[in-house]
């Protein structure tokens, strides 16, 4: 039952034709948002299928009596996320949400990781947030210099693997890494516009992680499926929402009915000599702060 929570807020989802995307798009269409489904259309491994995911889920919400634009922009061309937030304005006169959802994967071992795996991956996520946040910030920050300004909010997509790390996925691992580092600086620095920046760490079946997942594909238990993408999709329409004003520069991990506030690097045990250290002394110095320091938490897929 929808509660309106967005009515009338303009929202932007990329890579919304699939997966948790496509959750998010029809989440914030059901409380009352007008959206802007972004997707290129392209396999897991980002191949050309010629495929319209982004229409399909438009054409959803209108069948549901919602508003939607399709867009095919890819998001980590520079020219094609300004056209994407140009479409918002075209569209519906205003921007208020910008989810960054889009993101493949070419999960490989270190040793066997080709250079265009690297850079395909890195491109999609970490560009592919930084061009529409880049051009979405500059569009806010006029408004606010034009004596409007904007209650707008960014939700960014990090991951669990970029928090803790994964074994076997490296590429993906340092871009999400780079988007909850994104998100912490952006959150500092478009505050004086009247905007927020947190970041999501989902956890969810989707094409990248159906197999990670294969042994949870089974019927729900007692109704409830934990590893549904539309799990996800209710904390990122309330952080889109005006709700949300005093929440910014914060990680949420979800999965299934759990929510919870990921904790980031912090200044830990510390030695201070008052001059310069001698290599040889460095040993025991920092065997001594390993003791008092915490373990950290286990890399994924780590023995």
């Amino acid at each position: 039952m929808s509660s309106g929570l967005c009515q009338g807020r303009v929202v932007i989802v990329t890579g919304a034709g699939r997966g948790i995307g496509r959750a998010h798009a029809l989440a914030f269409a059901a409380e009352g948002a007008q959206v802007v489904v972004n997707d290129v259309g392209v396999a897991l491994d980002g191949s050309a299928t010629g495929e319209g995911p982004a229409a399909e889920v438009v054409a959803e919400i209108e069948a549901r009596g919602g508003k939607a634009v399709a867009s095919t922009d890819d998001v980590a061309d520079f020219a094609g996320a300004q056209r994407l937030i140009g479409s918002a304005l075209e569209h519906f006169g205003r921007l208020d949400v910008l989810v960054n959802n889009a993101g493949v994967v070419r999960d490989r071992m270190l040793v066997n990781l080709a250079e265009d795996e690297w850079d395909a991956v890195i491109r999609v996520h970490l560009k592919g947030h930084f061009a529409p946040l880049r051009h979405a910030a500059a569009h806010w920050r006029a408004e606010a210099k034009a004596g409007r300004t904007p209650s707008a909010r960014v939700i960014n997509t990090s991951s669990g693997a970029g928090l803790l790390g994964s074994v076997g996925q490296g590429n993906y691992v340092a871009a999400k890494a780079g988007i909850a580092g994104l998100t912490v600086v952006a959150a500092e620095e478009l505050a004086r516009y009247g905007v927020t920046v947190n970041a999501i760490a989902p956890s969810a079946r989707t094409r990248m992680t159906e197999e990670v997942f294969a042994d949870l594909m089974a019927a729900p238990r007692d109704g409830f499926d934990a590893m549904a993408p539309e799990n996800v999709s209710p904390l990122v329409v309330w952080l889109g929402s005006e709700e949300s004003a005093d929440v910014t520069g914060r990680v949420f991990e979800v999965e299934g009915g759990q929510v919870s506030l990921a904790q980031g690097w912090r200044h830990g045990p510390a030695e201070d000599k008052g001059a310069r250290w001698e290599p040889a002394e460095l040993g025991p110095v920092v065997a001594r702060l390993l003791e008092r320091a915490p373990e950290p938490e286990p890399v994924y897929g780590a023995r």
